[in-house]
């Protein structure tokens, strides 16, 4: 009998974290009740990066404006005037890279995808601390466009990791982080900026870094080598992701609901600090105090109502009732006029926070695990349309609004609520055209 201590076996070589990629994550079954801890931690990873990413975003918006003045040695119009290119751009680079970055996590996986954003974004924020020239700081807010369209496939490695009836919930701690993000990052920006202009850049810069080298070490693949699909360009160009959409019935109605939902959430992001100072006469602490509270709110529904919300009601009538909640809330911002309906309205305006995961797990239900990247991509590149369209549609409205012959300042609110009254129509024949996937 051959003796077995002659050859003993060998252990297996640990692999260098450097080179090759963590283990697999072990896929989720449809009913298992507690996840095993290597894909907590992946979705724990995940969330933390889409927490950062957002984080390092905020940090820069309230330095961006005073570095591009510095360039233009004070001019406050050229400045305003930059500001608007830079932001059109980066919505542009969301809408044609979104859906690229999504259609390559479908063919390489989640996570060399999430760790290039991490990396790229990080010396990206370098770039634009070290700039010496406004053409250095916008050629930065440009490939920024790019490394931030990681959030879809963030959103796809979440969708790869969580059982179809669970997602609403996992997207909605991802809209928890959004607010996060939304609430430290200007705050530390503000404080950073005050001591430098530039040192926001570096921390966010740095926050990047050091993210993708944890995740180098600890982030698993989620998407195994039989579900992953071939790039293709007709698949990865911002159309021809879109047409994804078209393929069930319903998706088509639901992806709309999501593009209103995100063109009227413009008029938070672009009128709503002018509306205040205008009707109110709030200070920039009273309104920096109003947006924490938007933000907390946004991490309270988030993190703890989302999956109760979705338990009770099903992703239909939570998108529902998010959508009733987001028309309510911004018409009493519209009708108040001493700001105290404002201040109520916010909590029934952040149910909107039910909406948008309710939506996006909708969809996810009805595309196949090869495909989540791509829908993922498509889902940002109407957050990109949202961006080119809204900023100059809802600042028009509000210059009209205030104007000689029609006073109405709440108009661009009054707006945004009609949008999601028909958003809600929309859901609801969506509700009619499809039943929810068997799990």
């Amino acid at each position: 009998m051959p003796d077995s201590t002659q050859n003993p076996p060998q252990p297996a070589a640990s692999p260098n974290p450097l080179l090759t990629e963590p283990e697999l994550v072990e896929l989720d079954k449809a009913f298992t009740p507690h996840p095993p801890k290597g894909r907590r931690a992946a979705a724990t990873f995940i969330f933390f990066t889409v927490t950062l990413d957002m984080l390092a975003l905020g940090m820069i918006a309230p330095v961006l404006p005073r570095l591009i003045e510095g360039f233009l040695h004070g001019d406050t119009s050229s400045a305003a005037k930059m500001l608007g290119l830079f932001g059109t751009v980066f919505a542009v680079m969301q809408f044609f890279f979104s859906p690229i970055v999504g259609s390559l996590s479908d063919r390489f996986g989640r996570r060399p995808l999430v760790l290039l954003s991490n990396f790229g974004l990080g010396l990206d924020y370098l770039v634009m601390a070290w700039a010496p020239t406004l053409n250095w700081l916008f050629l930065g807010r440009v490939i920024s466009g790019l490394t931030s369209s990681s959030i879809p496939t963030a959103m796809a490695y979440m969708a790869d990791v969580t059982p179809r009836e669970r997602r609403a919930a996992a997207f909605g701690m991802l809209n928890a982080a959004f607010g996060a993000g939304f609430i430290l990052g200007p705050a530390v920006g503000g404080l950073l900026g005050n001591i430098n202009p530039r040192l926001p850049f570096w921390a966010a810069g740095g926050l990047s870094l050091i993210n993708g080298l944890y995740g180098l070490f600890v982030l698993p693949e989620s998407l195994s080598l039989q579900n992953r699909s071939p790039f293709s360009w007709a698949r990865a160009n911002p159309v021809g992701s879109l047409s994804l959409l078209r393929r069930h019935a319903g998706m088509i109605a639901i992806a709309a609901v999501l593009l209103i939902g995100y063109i009227a959430q413009q008029v938070l992001m672009n009128v709503y600090v002018i509306y205040a100072d205008y009707r109110y006469h709030w200070t920039d602490r009273t309104v920096g105090f109003s947006l924490a509270l938007v933000g907390t709110c946004t991490i309270v529904y988030g993190a703890l109502l989302v999956k109760p919300v979705v338990a009770r009601l099903g992703e239909r009538g939570a998108m529902t009732i998010g959508l009733i909640g987001g028309a309510l809330g911004y018409s009493m911002i519209g009708l108040s006029k001493t700001g105290l309906f404002l201040w109520i309205g916010i909590p029934f305006l952040n149910m909107m926070s039910f909406t948008w995961p309710a939506a996006q797990s909708l969809l996810s239900r009805k595309t196949s695990p090869s495909e989540q990247g791509q829908l993922q991509g498509a889902i940002n590149s109407l957050r990109g349309i949202a961006g080119l369209i809204g900023p100059s549609f809802f600042t028009y409205i509000f210059s009209q609004s205030i104007g000689a012959t029609l006073h109405l300042p709440g108009a661009p609110f009054y707006t945004a609520a009609a949008m999601l009254l028909i958003a809600l129509a929309l859901a609801q024949r969506a509700v009619r055209q499809s039943q929810p996937a068997s799990t």
